[in-house]
């Protein structure tokens, strides 16, 4: 009996609809993305559709050259064993090493295929090279710091494995085979010498071994290439010299003094050699580059044991080489320009000159490349090859070259040409500078993202100032009430006239572009601009609605791996002062931080100068109080406990110092274990007030979450039963604080969940799930806490919920005070049984809290489930009573089910969703979602219902046509009625 209430009772619940047909893609949107390029290949021919690439994302995929959209993707694990360590093609497939080397696969290029997938032995992966024989490539040779192997190129299984000799003292880096039946394989002693052995195809027999003399030299990798019929080239820094040395013929390194050719290395870089080898059953090019400089490369020809020098680029930033039929051009991308050397702002401590020459690059004035063409044998530049594109102001600077080139129907040589920014943009160009497409592959890793209203069009201003001030006089508030109904009607007009012209159009040729000279606030603020921050230190802004990219920004002083904080200190309601975020980046390595200030509408950067940051921020603080331009106020809390304030106007300080006395905060050592509680004095110090020590050797702290600051809280209470109330318990200063033990033994390992007043360091709370491990997603609102973890003894993902309550009577209905409590709340604990893992996790929010509330869970699947708070209730009864039933609340059952209907995003799904983001819109029955990882989903969701607007079906032809019917029929009775009168007042 309980169980089939209990199913009546889910049944009753409202769920998401299903989404028809002609509903997908109306009110949501999904972006796909790669990430940054890793490995990139281009076909060679012009009417190639598709170009095969593999990122740093493990993301293997296809693009289509002609638009830049995916045709097909396959997203490894996001972990160091799906990362790709090479990737090769041939003809329409493409082989990938993976996971340090253990994994081949060979995939099918045109529709994404699988061919085949084969496991290796374990050892540090080196380097892959196909191998062909007799003009046929037929296998593909994966080398190891131990061994090397080959594998058939059609179904991937082993011909044979050799271990390397000496290989515990020697770093083998090199592979090289042209089609003669051999395979060198290139080894290091560093400053001692090189091993050259040589591998029989056929058999895997070491049928020669060269011991070659090379003290100067420290690694093979950059340093040395192979040209022309197999001869080694290495530079050396100490005698500014070439050594060239041929493995199949020589014994000893000659050299050439880099002096006869009027060369020299620049000081502190570390020079590097780029060969090129068109194909594998052939020799290499006996051309290469040598880069002496950031900016500085020769393209050198060692032929007959003679080395020249064919063409000097003093001025150039990225160079590549690219083979179609016979022949094998030199792309060289310069800057229109003079250049100036750039380098990164100090190298962190232990960075190694290897990491400061990768940092080091090109600034460009005027952002304005130029592409060109050079033949390889003579370094002659081709005529009208040249292509000429602009980056953004923003200083963002080309970092990858790729060239596709063809021979046209006159035997000319044509090109295509992909290039990769530092921000990860890509740019695919073509002749003489047209850009076909591009991708901002930062979103792939968005780290930050607020929400901000759209500003009121001219219109919606002009009423919100209609009304004047009373200083205008009676005649001047009616004069501007007069012009803004003026205004009203002119748009009102142009709207018609829109809808008119529209409509005589077929429904393909409507343009319904969004950009930022149309940008107005819609009539129920479902559209907002969304303010997106990426890793890379890019910011974005999207309108939400579409998807649209309307503005973006590049922070160059950004290194990899700095943390972000984005603040909305001011918003669009304040007009007509702009709105105004706040990004504060603090750097991982030297903890040092900036502020970046900016309208979040357009992008700008703005003319409020932040204030300088000398020591580390560990705590930022945004206040309710605001300065008089309506900006609210900023407190940073530096290592010194030392308080800034932003703005620092004298009106903010004089505010600060009156209620300085209600400003609490918190400070964080998941180090050391410690919580600690400040509270600031008028003279705007610091003064601790409280201490929480958590034993790091048992436990240490996993994530500290508080209640967001723009929710709001409809319901005070909960009506029983018996009709008394059950009041929350809703302390707004309350601190979720999730603990894992430091024993990852299964029989040992717990979670630890504490609840901590952020003013007083009271600890409200405090439970422990034992035998369960991370990771804990947690989602803190109102007066309930759920968060969700690992349960290693019953093997299962579990929730666990807490509610606090303050009883049957509130104990200060008026106002709420940390330092005057005095009874604990009661908490209620429930846990219950899921049965998937968790990506993500956050609940819906609506502007005014009377929606029923909903935990929106990213599952790894790229699924969205919207699962009623109602499931994860605690006070669930096991057994029904009539109180618990008049209370509508649903008999416990452990297990909370998936139900497909309950998916937001339908067949949508999001790779490698890292968070969930919920914002109100003006509907109080709709929630606006974004859901980010490798992909970006916006959507709708409506937890009860559209309850305030009406349906798309909903019939207007009949509900007018029975208004105009009851209105017509009440003339005509009212007609017959007075004829009535008349004909009884003549009787």
């Amino acid at each position: 009996m309980a169980m089939a209430l209990g199913l009546w009772a889910l049944l009753l619940l409202p769920v998401a609809a299903a989404v028809y047909e002609d509903q997908v893609g109306k009110f949501d949107w999904r972006q796909q993305y790669v990430g940054k390029l890793k490995f990139a290949s281009l076909e060679a021919s012009q009417g190639s559709k598709k170009l095969i690439v593999a990122t740093e994302k493990n993301v293997v995929a296809a693009l289509n050259s002609r638009s830049g959209e995916i045709l097909w993707r396959h997203v490894d694990k996001g972990t160091p064993e799906g990362a790709i360590d090479a990737m090769l093609i041939h003809g329409q497939d493409a082989i990938t090493v993976s996971n340090g080397g253990r994994i081949l696969r060979s995939w099918e290029t045109n529709i994404g295929g699988l061919n085949w997938e084969t496991s290796l032995d374990t050892g540090s992966f080196q380097v892959a090279s196909l191998v062909g024989l007799q003009d046929v490539v037929k296998y593909v040779a994966v080398l190891k710091k131990a061994a090397i192997s080959l594998h058939y190129l059609s179904n991937g299984h082993q011909k044979w494995v050799e271990h390397l000799p000496e290989s515990e003292s020697t770093q083998y880096q090199l592979l090289y085979s042209h089609g003669t039946g051999v395979i060198h394989v290139l080894g290091i002693v560093p400053q001692s010498h090189l091993n050259i052995l040589t591998f029989s195809v056929e058999d895997g027999e070491i049928t020669k071994q060269v011991r070659v003399a090379a003290p100067w030299l420290k690694s093979l990798d950059g340093v040395c290439s192979v040209v022309g019929e197999a001869v080694l080239v290495c530079m050396d820094m100490g005698t500014h010299s070439l050594y060239v040395c041929s493995l199949e013929t020589e014994q000893e390194m000659k050299q050439i003094p880099l002096q006869s050719l009027d060369l020299e290395f620049a000081d502190g870089f570390q020079p590097r050699i780029l060969a090129t080898q068109p194909s594998v059953i052939s020799a290499s090019r006996t051309q290469f580059f040598l880069q002496l400089s950031p900016s500085h490369f020769s393209l050198l020809q060692y032929k007959h044991g003679l080395l020249s020098h064919l063409r000097d680029f003093q001025q150039a930033a990225l160079v590549s080489f690219a083979t179609t039929g016979e022949k094998t051009v030199a792309a060289v991308l310069t800057c229109r320009s003079e250049l100036k050397s750039g380098s990164s702002d100090g190298l962190a401590a232990g960075s190694t000159l290897e990491d400061s020459r990768k940092q080091e690059s090109l600034t460009c004035s005027n952002q304005t490349y130029n592409i060109n063409l050079y033949l390889v044998e003579t370094g002659q530049r081709l005529l009208d090859t040249t292509i000429t594109f602009n980056l953004e102001q923003s200083g963002a600077k080309p970092q990858q070259l790729y060239i596709q080139v063809f021979l046209k129907k006159d035997d000319s040589v044509g090109y295509r040409a992909l290039v990769q920014t530092e921000d990860h943009m890509l740019m695919f160009l073509q002749q003489p500078g047209k850009v076909v497409w591009s991708r901002e592959e930062s979103l792939a890793e968005v780290v930050s993202l607020e929400m901000v209203d759209l500003p009121l069009t001219g219109a919606q201003a002009e009423l919100e100032g209609e009304f004047g001030k009373k200083a205008d006089g009676l005649l001047g508030m009616f004069l501007k009430r007069l012009s803004s109904q003026l205004i009203l009607l002119q748009a009102w007009t142009a709207h018609l006239w829109k809808m008119f012209y529209d409509a005589r159009k077929p429904r393909s040729q409507i343009k319904n572009e969004i950009n930022i000279d149309n940008l107005a606030r819609d009539e129920f603020n479902l559209q907002k601009m969304m303010v997106m921050v990426t890793a890379s230190g890019k910011l974005f802004g999207i309108e939400s609605s579409s998807g649209t990219i309307l503005w973006k920004q590049y922070l160059r002083n950004v290194r990899p791996g700095s943390s972000f904080k984005l603040m909305v200190q001011r918003t669009t309601a304040h007009f007509p002062h702009p709105p105004q975020c706040t990004l504060l980046v603090k750097d991982k390595e030297t903890k040092m931080s900036f502020l970046y200030v900016f309208n979040p509408i357009f992008g700008k950067r703005s003319q409020v100068a932040p204030p300088v940051l000398k020591r580390p921020i560990l705590q930022t603080l945004l206040l309710p109080i605001m300065d008089q331009d309506y900006a609210k106020v900023l407190l940073l809390i530096d290592d010194e406990y030392k308080v800034t304030a932003f703005p620092a106007t004298k009106n903010v300080l004089r505010q600060l110092e009156e209620i300085a006395h209600s400003i609490f905060f918190y400070l964080v050592d998941a180090e050391q274990g410690k919580l600690s509680g400040f509270r600031l004095k008028r003279d705007l110090t610091t003064e601790e007030s409280w201490e929480v020590i958590i034993p790091t050797e048992v436990q240490r702290i996993v994530t500290v979450k508080g209640k967001r600051s723009n929710e709001h809280v409809h319901s005070q209470g909960r009506v029983m039963g018996d009709r008394s109330v059950l009041y929350k318990s809703l302390n707004p200063n309350l601190l979720a604080v999730v603990t894992e033990s430091t024993d990852t033994h299964h029989e040992r390992t717990f979670i630890g969940i504490y609840l901590i007043d952020g003013v007083t360091g009271r600890i409200i709370h405090s439970s422990v799930q034992k035998k369960a491990k991370g990771p804990v997603h947690i989602v803190h609102s109102e007066n309930w806490v759920v968060y969700q973890y690992w349960n290693t003894k019953a093997r299962r993902n579990e929730f666990t919920v807490l509610e606090l309550y303050e009883g049957t009577e509130q104990y200060n209905a008026t106002a709420f005070s940390s330092l005057d409590r005095p009874i604990l709340p009661q908490v209620l604990q429930q846990s219950y049984i899921f049965p998937s893992a968790i990506s993500a996790m956050e609940a819906t929010i609506t502007e005014r809290g009377i929606t029923s509330r909903h935990l929106l869970i990213g599952l790894p699947s790229g699924a969205i489930l919207s699962l009623p708070k109602a499931l994860l209730d605690p006070r669930r009864p096991e057994i029904p009573t009539e109180q618990s039933r008049e209370e509508n609340l649903i008999p416990y059952s452990p297990d909370v089910q998936i139900h497909a209907e309950r998916f937001i995003n339908y067949n949508q799904t999001i790779s490698r969703m890292r968070g969930i983001y919920t914002a109100p819109s003006g509907l109080e029955s709709t929630c606006l979602v974004v859901a980010y990882g490798l992909d970006i989903y916006q959507t709708r969701v409506y937890p009860s219902k559209q309850f305030d607007v009406l349906k798309d079906d909903y019939d207007y032809v009949l509900i007018s046509s029975v208004l105009f019917g009851l209105v017509f029929a009440t003339m005509i009775t009212k007609r017959l009625a007075q004829v009535k009168l008349l004909n009884r007042a003549w009787r």
